[in-house]
């Protein structure tokens, strides 16, 4: 009996040991501030930025149609029907394709063509006109949709992981469709990581095919007063410092910002700042081969557009075949440049994002929150121990103990594990308490019940702990079952609050049934056999 007691006391001092080593780590500096490294405080607390994006995944669905009617087209012709034309005709039906220009003795090859296995998303309808219109299908679209919204939260995360930001929260937002939430606490230059946030960096580069224009309605006459289907207008300028100006533009890009394999800063000939890219491998076999076919010395000279966000930046004629490499040049600022290329590095937004809402949270309110919650923490607690102390006298003393080292371990499960601290995470340490407290009691009640029977200490002890053992199971379960669900289903705070009840509430466990029964055993062991216990 002594051995397996010691072994057991040595066991809870390590565990004790190996807590407290997650709550300050290696000690460097003083006590706060080796405890500041270890547990991350949320948003609430330490202050930041607070924002809901929308992604607008239509633009993504479009660009995946305008590559789809382009390769259709190709396979049309391939098949033998040269005067097929396909593209989207329709702006507010992104996801449909027309394709017109096919003879009657060739609709079968062209159903052909549609039934294969690049088409096979599709669903296909014959017009009254002879036009074919394909339209991508709903689980398609919805697949699509998630995988954009899916893809631009991963790009936000790594835009947000170069810039240094300890536990930023970048998840899906609950409470609307393609939303994503992002809450970055301890932000040193809210600005500049709002303005990396919502550019999408949306790099293109488009063949030219028309202009520049000093309006649109002279772009228009130019067209015949109609935009052509694989066409669109935008704006921007030739150089830098040049004028606004009208540009008719390829609706389908040459490349654009999925192909970008890197992006540095770096400086041209004359010490301006400017960014070198590098393309993927067969973005730069199709940039080559599209440079090649436009350049100076070819039949078809040309010229391509550097588009940022949908807006001409720097229009470019082609003097010599481009493969893998080359340079973006408009009059960025050495800051500018240096945010362009991390964007361009981490990875191009697959559709543009608007604010929904912005808020600053500022690190004086933090403060207040941590110190009105620690106070309430500390203040519950000394509250709790002093009724014990007064209604269980020396058992009480077994519940402090306990009560203590249950917050030890939650902190070090926090210091270990990364998590993030938050106003309601310090609410879940107080209902943690609060749990403590309810298994002790549980406990003592059983004891003293057994007592009443005429027990002796001993056995009253065992069958205490023997019968309060299935309840508090039940209740804890149930309680973390429950929190599960919050974390599952819930945003940054109430994640924070289930993560830090969760874990409580297994602390609880091993203190309330292991660690109160072998400081009732080793109490037991130094008193003479039938001797009363303090309860």
């Amino acid at each position: 009996m002594g051995k397996n007691l010691a072994s057991k006391t040595a066991f809870i001092i390590a565990v004790l040991l190996v807590f407290c080593y997650g709550i300050v780590g290696i000690p460097h500096g003083g006590l706060k501030e080796s405890i500041a490294r270890r547990i991350n405080l949320g948003l609430d607390l330490k202050g930041g930025i607070h924002l809901v994006l929308e992604v607008h995944v239509n633009e993504a669905v479009a660009s995946a149609v305008d590559r789809d009617a382009v390769r259709l087209q190709t396979d049309l012709q391939a098949a033998g029907i040269p005067g097929a034309t396909a593209g989207r005709t329709d702006p507010s039906r992104p996801q449909t394709i027309v394709v017109s220009g096919i003879p009657a003795g060739k609709a079968s090859d062209a159903r052909g063509v549609f039934n294969g296995v690049n088409y096979n998303t599709y669903d296909v309808a014959t017009g009254p006109d002879g036009t074919m219109t394909l339209t991508m299908k709903e689980a398609a679209v919805r697949d699509l949709s998630n995988r954009t919204v899916e893809t631009s939260i991963e790009t936000i995360r790594e835009r947000v992981d170069k810039l240094g930001v300890t536990e930023p929260v970048i998840q899906k937002y609950g409470l609307g469709d393609n939303q994503i939430l992002v809450e970055l606490p301890g932000v040193s230059d809210p600005g500049r990581v709002e303005d990396i946030i919502q550019s999408t960096a949306k790099l293109e580069i488009h063949a030219v095919a028309g202009g520049p224009f000093a309006s649109e309605q002279e772009a228009l006459q130019s067209t015949g007063g109609v935009v052509p289907p694989d066409s669109v207008l935008m704006h921007g300028s030739s150089s830098v410092g040049a004028p606004d100006q009208v540009w008719l533009l390829k609706r389908v890009s040459e490349v654009e910002g999925t192909d970008f394999r890197d992006a540095q800063p770096s400086t041209d000939q004359n010490g301006r700042p400017n960014i070198t890219f590098t393309l993927t491998t067969e973005a730069g076999d199709r940039f080559y081969k599209y440079t090649s076919e436009h350049s100076s010395t070819s039949s078809t000279p040309g010229s391509m557009a550097i588009v940022l966000d949908n807006k001409v930046k720097e229009v470019a004629s082609i003097n010599s075949a481009i493969r893998d490499r080359g340079e973006i040049e408009g009059g960025f600022t050495k800051q500018q440049a240096a945010d362009l290329s991390l964007m361009l590095r981490t990875g191009a937004l697959p559709a543009t994002i608007s604010f929904l809402e912005t808020r600053t949270v500022g690190p004086s309110l933090g403060a207040a929150s941590i110190r009105q919650g620690v106070i309430a923490a500390v203040v519950g607690l000394l509250a709790v121990m002093a009724f014990m102390l007064v209604y269980y006298r020396g058992a009480g003393i077994n519940a402090c103990l306990a009560l203590i080292l249950n917050l030890v371990i939650l902190l070090g499960f926090m210091g270990f594990a990364g998590s993030v601290l938050t106003l309601p995470g310090i609410a879940g340490v107080i209902l943690t308490i609060g749990m403590g407290v309810d298994s002790n009691v549980l406990i003592f009640e059983r004891i003293r019940e057994e007592m009443r029977a005429g027990k002796s200490a001993a056995i009253s002890v065992q069958q205490g702990f023997a019968h309060a053992w299935i309840t508090i199971i039940d209740t804890h379960v149930t309680t973390i079952v429950s929190a599960l669900i919050l974390f599952l289903f819930g945003t940054g705070p109430v994640r924070g609050f289930a993560v830090t009840l969760a874990f409580g509430l297994l602390a609880n466990l091993f203190t309330a049934v292991f660690v109160s029964r072998v400081i009732f055993d080793s109490h037991l062991k130094n008193k003479e056999r039938g001797a009363a216990i303090s309860i």
